[in-house]
């Protein structure tokens, strides 16, 4: 089967865009990608200009039709969907393509999300926040399809002959600053915690979280080899400030931290509860208060905290990889089979 997959490569590191075309070649099906993150117009004048931005995404989308009308794929899997218009859809299904919508991120700007999913044939969403925007929208259907890790990337350090000593923590953090992210772990200042991500670089000067800060971008086997060498990994999911909107689903690095065989200490965020068990598979906090308390309680006991990382591992590596998320989708949408092991781009 022919898919042709459009979704957002970071220049810098592998994301969920990856992971998700290496499930589609391993499970045997053509290969196709289209990079909705090359654009003709600079963010900082689209930005500016509600204009320039209707001509840059008038521009992707003529892209992505006619790349779509060249190779004739059997199934346009868009991710996210913020970018791709209706009309887009709309062709791809006239070229006797299945058009799957599968939403990323947080909803922070989802209106294109809604004006266009009642154009694709299927819908699944990361996280269940989505599926509620859906419905009260009156678009139903929506199935819920959350991340997932790849075992072939996101293994123990000591699988791959990683270095682990001179990077380990009692507890690390890796994500962008967000104001809940920083009042949670305000209370871990002074302990031997370590944190990287964009954004921190605005921490006052004063702040005392300032010496945790080791750097913004940290590539994946760089933060694979912080998570299989530290005690405990902090999953802190993003919160609207505003409170505009929900934010349920569970961050990919939940999994993919898992897989590594790291301890993970999350935020109860629902998603992560309806694919986890609490003290089985992962740790959860409320507040900061509960935060520090099991912090310190799974230092204090090392046999409990690798007993949950294991248990937590083999349920990732089990029922939680990107393989087996990509033939539930093919499944539920009733598409079966698998063409040649190929590979293409979008010249």
């Amino acid at each position: 089967m022919r898919i042709l997959l459009s979704g957002y490569h970071n220049p810098h590191y592998w994301t969920v865009t990856e992971y998700i075309e290496r499930a589609i070649s391993a499970l045997g099906h053509e290969l196709a990608v289209f990079d909705d993150g090359t654009r003709c117009i600079p963010g900082r004048l689209r930005d500016r200009s509600r204009w320039m931005e209707r001509v840059d995404r008038a521009w992707l989308n003529r892209r992505l039709q006619d790349f779509t009308r060249r190779i004739r794929p059997d199934v346009l899997l868009v991710l996210g969907g913020e970018l791709i218009e209706p009309e887009t859809v709309h062709l791809s299904k006239a070229e006797g393509a299945a058009a799957i919508l599968w939403t990323i991120d947080a909803p922070w700007n989802f209106e294109p999300v809604l004006r266009a999913a009642p154009f694709y044939d299927h819908v699944f969403c990361q996280g269940t926040e989505a599926i509620e925007l859906l419905c009260e929208s009156g678009i139903k259907g929506a199935r819920w399809l959350p991340m997932a890790c790849d075992p072939e990337c996101h293994r123990h350090p000591g699988r791959t002959g990683g270095e682990n000593g001179e990077q380990g923590h009692d507890v690390v953090f890796v994500g962008s600053h967000y104001p809940v992210r920083e009042q949670l772990i305000a209370g871990l200042a002074g302990s031997d915690f370590a944190f990287w991500g964009p954004g921190w670089e605005k921490l006052p000067k004063a702040s005392p979280l300032r010496m945790h800060w080791k750097g913004a971008h940290t590539a994946p086997p760089v933060w694979i080899r912080i998570y299989g060498a530290s005690r405990i990994v902090l999953a802190v999911h993003y919160r609207d400030p505003a409170g505009r909107f929900p934010v349920y689903q569970a961050s990919p690095r939940v999994f993919e931290a898992m897989a590594c065989g790291a301890f993970v200490l999350s935020d109860r965020q629902r998603d992560v509860l309806g694919l986890f068990h609490e003290g089985e598979h992962l740790a959860c906090f409320d507040d900061a208060a509960e935060l520090a308390e099991k912090v310190r309680h799974y230092l204090d006991n090392p046999e409990e905290r690798e007993r949950i990382a294991r248990r937590g591992m083999e349920a990732a590596l089990r029922d939680h990889i990107y393989a087996n998320r990509l033939e539930t989708l093919l499944s539920a949408a009733g598409l079966r089979g698998a063409g040649r092991l190929a590979a293409g781009a979008e010249p």
